[in-house]
């Protein structure tokens, strides 16, 4: 079959699609950049990538018109704009239009369980796409609706690990009591392929969940007992949403939009319907909480997360197309430019410019860093505790703690990173492997800023006897983790950067 893909760059998206391809079918996934669009090569013979904004119906103009069936992945659980409820159903309205035009017959809808008579603005808005979806007369709807997801790199199973990893006792708002059913990532896989072109499915909606109905404050000590932590919850009635988010999201690596949606979304019980279970038309036993999360933790052991909801450009601050970024400007910048000449093999400096960041950390004066990431939470940035989605592998588009990956070219050696770090400006950090005449290489680094007025200069001229400190020993450092430190020359000149 001939499928479309929104969401494709998402969480669910990103897991979703190699199964389809898979399976034998051809994917046409709809993205905003396609530069930011990454996939395995395994997959290229099945997929066809196509640029579109639902937001702007004249860029769906150019999309195919025969498909089968297509996966409506789209939410903005996560999004800045406070106007999320209509943006949200216009781009439904957009879509409808769109496949009414197309040989689509079946629309594959994720939502969210909505059971409750008095439903936060979320899921009063998941409930509105439905109905929009719903109206397209040439295809039927299918529509899952789930409660909190469970897998390495979900906003919520992230959230809960933060919570219960770094605080011995917490102090915890009201929702905390409310109930919820978890279901494991590899069950929601299981039931988005399952009701793939099903009869049975069309034109319905189903509730999905796993077998165990929790209060959020079960699931927090259950997490804790897989990690072998001794936690303590104190409720408290007086931690108001808004309170309640900026808890979350200074303690958590949360984004405060993020935050605020899951705090009023919270405040409902998800709890699965009976009435619309999906057992009598796709069998099947869904794994346990406590399964569920030994099974994302095996997964981040083993350095195997293949998406996170930080993937997300709404999970930082960048606008939309923020592959603009990836050439640096020619003038108007202030930089920092260091070199390292080295002779070990040029993969193992590769490789240690491929770990920066996350666990391993900036290789200087840490301590620094974090301050700074805190002081960017502070001012409602990003901060440091988005990490990263591997400690070993980049990719464009990935977050690298307040960093966004915009170039990952690991066979020419070079990384080129994008801040989203709250600034007066904008600022690039670049590392590239140059090879030397004499057999030997250097790494350069190079750091730029191009200034937002008066407030920009002030703020490089204030950091420049950081730099001077973190720089230098930061590429030092790079060069010579986890190996020795042989005597060489000065680094010899290279050419400046063009990009």
């Amino acid at each position: 079959m001939h499928i479309l893909l929104t969401g494709a760059t998402g969480y669910i998206g990103q897991r979703l699609l190699p199964t389809l391809v898979e399976a034998g079918h051809h994917v046409t996934c709809l993205v905003r950049d396609a530069r930011r669009f990454e996939f395995p090569e395994r997959l290229r013979a099945g997929i066809t990538v196509a640029e579109g904004d639902l937001l702007r119906p004249d860029s769906l103009a150019d999309l195919p018109l025969d498909i089968d069936v297509t996966y409506y992945l789209v939410h903005s659980m996560s999004g800045h704009d406070k106007d999320f409820f209509r943006l949200e159903q216009q781009s439904a309205r957009h879509f409808a239009h769109y496949l009414s035009r197309t040989g689509c017959r079946q629309v594959i809808y994720l939502s969210g369980i909505a059971n409750d008579r008095a439903l936060s603005v979320h899921l009063r808005s998941r409930k509105a796409v439905e109905k929009v979806l719903s109206k397209v007369q040439t295809a039927q709807l299918t529509v899952l609706r789930a409660s909190i997801i469970i897998g390495s790199g979900s906003a919520s199973f992230e959230i809960i690990r933060d919570l219960v990893e770094k605080l011995p006792v917490m102090v915890t708002p009201r929702w905390l009591n409310s109930r919820c059913q978890p279901i494991g990532i590899r069950d929601v896989m299981f039931y988005l392929m399952q009701v793939l072109d099903n009869p049975a499915c069309l034109g319905r909606s189903f509730d999905i969940g796993g077998p165990d109905v929790l209060t959020y404050r079960q699931m927090l000590l259950g997490l804790a007992r897989a990690r072998g932590l001794q936690r303590y919850i104190v409720t408290v009635p007086v931690l108001t949403p808004r309170l309640s988010s900026w808890w979350l999201y200074l303690v958590t690596s949360t984004t405060f939009s993020l935050a605020q949606s899951l705090v009023e979304s919270l405040r409902n019980d998800t709890v699965a319907d009976p009435a619309r279970s999906i057992d009598a038309v796709v069998p099947h036993t869904c794994m346990s909480y406590d399964a569920a999360v030994r099974l994302a933790f095996q997964r981040i052991e083993q350095n195997e997360v293949v998406s996170s909801w930080s993937d997300a450009i709404s999970s930082g601050v960048m606008g939309k197309q923020f592959m603009d970024h990836i050439q640096m400007p020619q003038f108007g910048l202030f930089r920092d430019r260091q070199t390292v000449c080295f002779t070990r093999p040029p993969q193992q400096v590769i490789q240690n410019v491929w770990s920066i960041g996350g666990e391993r950390g900036w290789y200087k004066v840490d301590w620094l860093w974090r301050i700074r990431g805190l002081l960017d939470k502070l001012a409602g940035g990003v901060g440091l505790r988005r990490g990263r989605r591997s400690p070993t592998d980049l990719r464009a588009g990935d977050p690298l703690d307040f960093w966004r990956v915009l170039v990952a070219d690991r066979a020419n050696g070079r990384l080129l990173l994008y801040a989203e770090m709250k600034l007066p400006g904008e600022a690039w950090l670049q590392f590239r492997i140059l090879p030397n005449d004499d057999g030997t290489h250097t790494l350069e680094q190079l750091a730029a800023f191009r200034p937002h007025g008066l407030a920009g200069r002030l703020y490089w001229y204030a950091m420049v006897p950081f730099h001077s400190v973190i720089f230098k020993g930061m590429i030092e450092n790079i060069v010579h983790y986890g190996g020795s430190r042989p005597q060489l020359p000065p680094a010899r000149p290279v050419p400046a950067p063009t990009a």
